[in-house]
């Protein structure tokens, strides 16, 4: 998914030029307390080079007009550890790669909380069951790992508030890892456990 790094900065780029009028996320009332929707990164899936097989699926739902409770529903593999940044020349290079690909899958429980007009912060806890896989494809173990995402972003509502689209960046921290094999975990030890700026573009639909 961060060989498409450029393509999502352009698309935040793009939206928060938008017009102030097409940003305010105030809802009028009565407003759409559910909505639906998932994430950009979807188009990872397109790679032809380490695949992330990636599906998400979000549910919302609108305590208040300023805040907003969700569950996401996800799942990726990837065969590099994590905390080696988007910039470093290590990462997708021979050699820091594990023996073989994790595939993560698991349940987010999401706040978020808008302070004016669509700009927002939220806290996204992500439980994910990890399953670890040789090269030639045999299973390992399973393991358990607690991933923190701590988000800025912006709502954009879209044709009459029915649509919208969230860019935004965050930083992400995974504090609890259990269960790795001694094999993955050697090509972790030399990267931290978390990464400071990732950006994000969510969409969705209200209901």
């Amino acid at each position: 998914m961060k060989k498409y790094l450029p393509a999502l900065l352009s698309a935040l780029l793009l939206l928060f030029s938008l017009p102030a009028t097409a940003q305010d996320a105030r809802p009028a009332a009565p407003y759409r307390r559910w909505y639906i929707g998932s994430s950009l990164f979807l188009f990872g899936n397109l790679a032809t080079h380490n695949t992330p097989n990636f599906a998400q699926l979000n549910v919302g739902y609108r305590l208040t007009p300023r805040d907003v409770v969700s569950v996401e529903a996800i799942t990726w593999k990837y065969a590099w550890p994590l905390g080696i940044p988007y910039t470093s020349p290590s990462y997708a290079a021979k050699g820091t790669d594990y023996p073989g690909y994790i595939r993560d899958a698991g349940l987010a429980l999401v706040y978020q909380r808008f302070w004016w007009r669509g700009a927002y912060t939220a806290l996204h806890a992500l439980n994910a069951v990890q399953r670890y896989h040789f090269a030639d494809g045999r299973p390992a173990q399973r393991g358990y790992m607690l991933f923190l995402t701590y988000r800025a972003g912006y709502h954009v509502p879209l044709f009459h508030n029915r649509f919208f689209v969230e860019p935004s960046v965050a930083a992400t921290h995974w504090p609890v890892r259990t269960n790795r094999p001694e094999a993955f975990a050697a090509k972790e030890r030399p990267w931290p456990n978390h990464l400071f700026v990732e950006p994000g573009m969510h969409f969705g639909v209200k209901f």
